[in-house]
């Protein structure tokens, strides 16, 4: 395995990544009849690696723990992509996540990279719409701004809506 096979998977704590990590690995194993309850997850402290299985190519996908922001960027050299997840149910952390998101894109390393941003939690009751997130987080100016591909999806990694696409863009960008 090149270390360029690697997806990082980055966002502040508590925003899904360990609990995607885990849905992402069932549904290709299993198919999405088969997610059944959410498991337990902690917050992760240091990194989780797991290998999904897409069309026959293995795809690494690195787990980065919220709090270890500030070392994230020791970690981009090594990467293809990045799944970069937003709690859409906690306003209090979207202007935190905005300033990681924007620092995520401006290294140098990830310029060409592709992202993906998912807006996580969307099975909450008291989220804001997609309309709204895009404001606050100004992503039409972020996406102009940037220069790599980013794709935005809604996903609730608790019940599985979304993580389908999210596995079709993980095959979509498998290093040839």
């Amino acid at each position: 395995m090149s270390s360029r096979d690697i997806c990082l998977l980055l966002g502040a704590t508590g925003v899904g990544k360990t609990l995607l990590l885990k849905r992402l690995q069932k549904l290709c194993l299993h198919g999405s009849s088969e997610l059944g309850e959410p498991p337990s997850t902690l917050p992760t402290v240091g990194t989780n690696l797991s290998d999904l299985i897409l069309k026959k190519k293995k795809v690494t996908l690195r787990e980065l723990g919220g709090c270890m922001g500030p070392i994230w960027p020791s970690y981009f050299k090594d990467c293809y992509s990045v799944v970069f997840i937003v709690d859409s149910a906690n306003t209090a952390q979207i202007s935190s996540s905005c300033i990681q998101l924007l620092s995520v894109l401006s290294a140098e390393p990830l310029h060409g990279v592709s992202v993906l941003i998912l807006f996580n939690k969307r099975d909450m009751p008291c989220i804001m719409s997609l309309v709204e997130i895009k404001s606050l987080f100004r992503m039409d100016d972020i996406i102009a701004a940037a220069t790599q591909p980013i794709t935005i999806l809604e996903v609730s990694a608790r019940t599985g809506q979304g993580l389908q696409e999210v596995l079709s863009w993980l095959e979509s960008i498998i290093v040839k």
